[in-house]
């Protein structure tokens, strides 16, 4: 699937995709549950492609837990990975930009938010092609990706990184970003990427930074996109988009602002919306 198509088309020609540039997070959206993308959604990526349109990938994952993904989909073109922290060119397999957390103002931060709902679990992604991810004690498990056990809190500041994960013993998911941003958001973006998965990411970064600096390199704009994601995180990828599209399986938060939503990851949801917008 080889994913660095045109930078510009005519979308008023016939056979012609109506966008440009389609952007799609990973997991829970373009990804099934076991990591694979159906040949349907395959198919319907390509032809859209072939028809004039470029795919990016825009996720929260750090480029060491993207990587693996897209060489096995044979993904050449531009990623936008670490939650628009990082622009990676898949084809070179080279970083070409990066954003790091400002590891002080991370500090206030999580002093700040354990002060106003006691200790929290800690995980943290460093910086680079090969950043490690760190895991502290009693941080639930991030499935199967690689994690390195992090025995000292005073590690987690050794080395520069792109996010801080967080995990409260009793506050769901929603609630525990809604108290970070509270008393935190002045230091740090706060995101909520996923189930169990609750980030602290440098202030002002989002999807929408990342996916707006891979388009800029691309000749695109905002106006050519259409935004294919499941979670909170994807809300301001939805934003800078013409058009933002919520999986059947997205958070309701992210649902009740998409212009539209479709068939679940496991139901080839981007393809039903390609095919149908291919005519």
């Amino acid at each position: 699937m080889n994913e660095a198509g045109p930078e510009s088309a005519d979308g008023d020609d016939a056979g012609v995709f109506p966008y440009k540039l389609i952007a799609t997070d990973l997991d829970g959206t373009l990804l099934r549950s076991d990591e694979s993308v159906s040949p349907r959604t395959r198919a319907a990526l390509a032809t859209a492609t072939s028809a004039g349109a470029t795919h990016i990938v825009v996720t929260g994952r750090a480029v060491p837990w993207t990587r693996h993904i897209l060489d096995a989909l044979g993904y050449t073109g531009l990623a936008v990975c670490g939650q628009g922290a990082q622009v990676y060119d898949a084809g070179a397999h080279r970083l070409l930009t990066s954003v790091t957390l400002d590891r002080q103002l991370a500090g206030v931060a999580l002093a700040k938010i354990e002060a106003e709902v006691g200790p929290l679990y800690l995980a943290a992604s460093r910086d680079g092609l090969d950043g490690e991810v760190l895991v502290g004690p009693g941080y639930a498990s991030l499935g199967n990706l690689p994690a390195t056990p992090l025995t000292d809190v005073a590690e987690l500041w050794a080395a520069p990184l792109n996010k801080i994960y967080i995990q409260h013993p009793t506050l769901s998911d929603d609630e525990l970003a809604e108290a970070a941003r509270v008393v935190a958001g002045g230091f740090v973006t706060v995101a909520m990427a996923g189930e169990g998965i609750v980030e602290l990411l440098p202030l002002g970064l989002s999807k929408a930074t990342g996916l707006s600096l891979a388009a800029r390199r691309l000749g695109l704009k905002s106006a050519h996109t259409i935004a294919f994601g499941d979670m909170p995180n994807d809300l301001p990828m939805f934003a800078w988009a013409s058009r933002g599209v919520a999986m059947a399986n997205a958070h309701e938060e992210l649902k009740a602002v998409a212009d539209e939503v479709t068939a679940s990851n496991e139901e080839d949801g981007i393809a039903v919306v390609v095919e149908r917008l291919m005519g």
